[in-house]
C-alpha cells in the first residue's frame, strides 16, 4: 500500500469522512475542487448554494483524498525543503533540513475566531523581558501549503476579511505588536462555502476566489434517492462504506498526482489565449484576472484529462466557474451570471 493510501486511511480511521468519490452529482463543484488540488495558483474555490447540498462534505472529503506532501521536520509552518526561497527564518538559518512526509493541511476557520487565533499571537511580556520573539502560530500558519476552509464565508467579520485579503495578496502573514514584528509564509488555497440567502460576499474577497461554483438541491427522484442511500449506508457502517469506495478514491488520488506531473508540460497556444481574452472582453470583466484564472483553470483541466494542450473544449467547460463572479451588473440584462457566460460562450465558440 502506498503512503497516500496509508495517510488517507489513518485520517479516516480517526474520524470517518464521507469519501469524495461517493458524492452524487454536483459535478461542477467536484471538478473545481480537483482543479484547485492540481494547481493552487488557480486561486481557491467558492461554493455557494442551498443548504444540505454537500458543500462542507465535499471540502472535507478532499482532505482525506489528497496525497501527502514533503515538509521540513519540526517546522511550525510546514516549509517545503525543495523551495529554499520560500523557507521561514528558522528553516533558512538551520544547518540541516530533514524532509518528512506529512498530510496536506486542511484547516477550518470558524466565524467567531479572534484575530490572534487566525494570525497568531505574540507574547509581548516574554519578548520585552527576555528579548525573545515568542510567537504562537495561528490558523494561517497551520494552513500554509494546504487549504483554508471557511464555512458561511459570507458571514465572516470584516476585520478577518481584511486580514485574509492582505495575506492572500502577499503570501505572507505579518503580526506586529508593540513595535515587535513576526512574519512567516502563508500560501494556501482558500475554499469558502455559503448560502447566498444569508448575505453577499464583499467584492474584494469575492474577487480573490479563482472559481465560483453554484450548487442546487437535486430535482430528479433517482439522484435524491441515491444521495439518501449512500449517506445512510455511510452512517450505519462507515468502515464498510469506506472500504467499498477505496478503489475509486485511490483512482482519483492517482489522477491528481498524474495531473500535477503533467501540468508544467501542458501547452497553451496563442489562439487559445486569444479566445480566452475575447470571451472576457465580451463579458466585460474588470482587469485581467479573469483571463489568467480562465487560462490556469483550463490548463489544470487539460492535465486532469491527460491532454497535452489546452483547447476550446477546456475553455468552454471552465468558463462559468472562472468568470461568473467577475461580471459587472448590467441593468439592461437581467439574466443571471451563469446564463450570461453560457450565452457569450455559445456566441464565440458555437453551441
Amino acid at each position: 500500500m502506498d503512503i497516500g493510501t496509508t495517510a488517507a486511511r489513518s485520517r479516516a480511521a480517526s474520524r470517518p469522512v464521507f469519501p469524495f468519490a461517493a458524492i452524487v452529482a454536483q459535478e461542477e463543484m467536484k471538478l473545481a475542487l480537483l482543479i484547485a488540488a492540481v494547481d493552487a495558483s488557480v486561486g481557491g474555490v467558492l461554493v455557494f448554494g442551498d443548504r444540505g447540498t454537500g458543500k462542507s462534505t465535499a471540502v472535507r472529503a478532499l482532505a482525506a483524498l489528497l496525497p501527502p506532501m514533503r515538509a521540513v521536520a519540526g517546522c511550525r509552518f510546514g516549509c517545503d525543503p525543495g523551495r529554499v526561497a520560500e523557507l521561514c527564518d528558522a528553516c533558512r538559518d538551520s544547518a540541516e533540513l530533514v524532509a518528512i512526509s506529512v498530510p496536506v493541511p486542511v484547516v477550518d476557520l470558524p466565524l467567531g475566531a479572534t484575530e490572534d487565533r487566525v494570525a497568531g499571537a505574540l507574547d509581548i511580556e516574554r519578548a520585552l523581558a527576555h528579548g525573545e520573539k515568542a510567537f504562537e502560530p495561528g490558523l494561517l500558519a497551520r494552513a500554509h501549503r494546504g487549504f483554508l476552509y471557511i464555512d458561511e464565508v459570507n458571514l465572516l467579520e470584516d476585520h478577518l476579511v481584511d486580514l485574509l485579503l492582505d495575506v492572500a495578496a502577499s503570501g505572507e502573514n505579518v503580526v506586529e505588536r508593540e513595535g515587535i514584528s513576526i512574519r512567516h509564509p502563508a500560501r494556501f488555497v482558500l475554499v469558502g462555502s455559503g448560502n447566498p440567502e444569508e448575505g453577499e460576499l464583499r467584492p474584494q474577497l469575492l474577487d480573490r476566489f479563482g472559481l465560483s461554483v453554484e450548487v442546487r438541491t437535486p430535482t430528479d427522484l433517482a439522484t435524491r434517492v441515491e444521495v439518501i442511500k449512500r449517506r445512510d449506508s455511510f452512517e450505519r457502517d462507515p468502515a464498510a462504506f469506506l472500504a467499498h469506495w477505496d478503489a475509486e478514491a485511490e483512482a482519483v488520488r492517482e489522477r491528481i498526482l498524474a495531473a500535477r506531473a503533467l501540468l508544467p508540460a501542458v501547452v497553451v497556444a496563442d489562439a487559445v489565449l486569444e479566445d480566452a481574452a475575447r470571451l472576457c472582453m465580451a463579458l466585460g470583466t474588470d482587469g485581467l484576472r479573469g483571463e489568467l484564472t480562465l487560462l490556469r483553470t483550463a490548463r489544470a483541466l487539460a492535465a486532469l484529462e491527460g491532454d497535452a494542450a489546452v483547447g476550446v473544449a477546456h475553455l468552454r467547460r471552465v468558463a462559468a466557474p472562472a468568470l461568473r463572479h467577475r461580471l459587472r451588473r448590467n441593468p439592461l440584462d437581467e439574466a443571471v451570471a451563469t446564463t450570461r457566460v453560457d450565452r457569450a460562450v455559445a456566441e464565440l465558440f458555437g453551441s
